[in-house]
């Protein structure tokens, strides 16, 4: 079914305040969910509000979480974000740090004490439409990277986006797990029945899987390239790199280690990363923009491999996918609805799809 994004925006908003969840941290929330949704990303949009129900009725957030800067310089800071949904403190941080970039060119902002906070592209956007260079990336409570020579999962997907802004093209978007795929690609293909793959996941017995539902019954994936003989050390690398910058920089925890240095602790203490660059720290004004709008040119001009599949930039897709679903509303498996109108009626919000 197609529903518009205004409903799913309403059906959101009235859980989370049964939910009881702070006014404050519900238009972010719900904003930057249907933002992925619009954006084609079903696997961090309305899709996980069954992960939130789980996490908010085994008591891991905080519902009207104190989100507050604890250090501060004029480039850099660090935010709490208070043990709620990381959409909120995630917000600020990407704010925050556009706020300092404007004025000094370049600022980085962490954040600690935080939780899931939806696709990384979202934040990393706001800072191109603003017309500069933005990071995002995010550490995971959940192992589900499987490091390479390994059989235990060590690292969340552990996405990094990064978006710049063009001139007559739209901005530049790189938005990707760390993990051959994003956890959410599984959870999805699962929904709808159909196979993995080959290369995504493994089963529990540690085998390279196709089948969608033993690979999210063993929650672990591959990094990116896969298979060593595919360079899977380099997604590997990469994951480790975002969880130093979530993790140890900011003094979020690191997930296989969690309980024991922390046991019966409720919270998982997640962490992200954010940066923000001004073009114009480094270039004339303008001058970024027009090369980067060359490139974007010559890669779309690039000669195809296949004359029907025209070659894409990073972005492309989302852009078509948010023009189509504006317009004609975000797809929703019938499935995933009716869990959401059972989460909605089981705290007592109003139904709306």
């Amino acid at each position: 079914m197609r529903i518009p994004a205004e409903k799913l925006r309403e059906q959101l908003a009235a859980i989370f305040r049964a939910w009881g969840m702070a006014e404050d941290s519900i238009e972010p929330t719900v904003r930057i969910m249907i933002a992925a949704d619009l954006r084609g990303i079903d696997s961090h949009g309305v899709l996980l509000m069954s992960l939130y129900d789980e996490l908010h009725r085994g008591g891991r957030l905080e519902m009207k979480p104190e989100i507050k800067i604890v250090r501060e310089s004029p480039v850099t800071a660090l935010v709490d974000g208070g043990a709620g949904l990381g959409h909120h403190p995630g917000d600020v941080a990407m704010k925050l740090a556009i706020e300092k970039a404007s004025r000094a060119g370049l600022a980085a902002v962490g954040v600690r004490n935080s939780n899931h906070y939806g696709a990384a592209g979202v934040y990393a956007m706001q800072a191109a439409e603003r017309g500069l260079i933005g990071m995002a990336m995010t550490n995971v409570w959940n192992p589900a990277i499987v490091p390479t020579r390994a059989t235990v999962p060590m690292f969340g997907t552990n996405p990094i986006a990064f978006a710049a802004p063009a001139g007559k093209n739209p901005p530049f978007c790189l938005d990707m797990a760390t993990s051959t795929v994003a956890f959410g690609k599984l959870r999805i293909a699962a929904l709808h029945g159909k196979p993995l793959p080959h290369g995504w996941a493994y089963d529990s017995s540690g085998a390279l899987t196709t089948d969608a539902e033993a690979g999210v019954a063993a929650h672990m994936q591959t990094p990116l390239g896969a298979t060593p003989e595919l360079s899977s050390h380099k997604g590997y690398g990469l994951a480790a790199m975002v969880e130093i910058l979530c993790a140890m920089l900011t003094g979020a925890w690191f997930a296989p280690t969690r309980e024991r240095r922390h046991p019966g602790w409720t919270h998982f203490n997640i962490g992200h990363f954010f940066m923000a660059l001004d073009p114009k720290a480094f270039r004339a004004e303008g001058e970024f923009e027009t090369d980067l709008d060359d490139m974007i040119d010559a890669l779309h001009a690039a000669k195809r491999a296949d004359p029907a599949q025209p070659v894409l930039v990073h972005g492309d897709p989302e852009y078509a996918a948010l023009a189509e679903r504006s317009k004609n509303g975000i797809p929703v498996p019938e499935a995933l609805a009716v869990k959401l109108r059972a989460i909605a009626k089981d705290c007592g919000a109003k139904v709306l799809i």
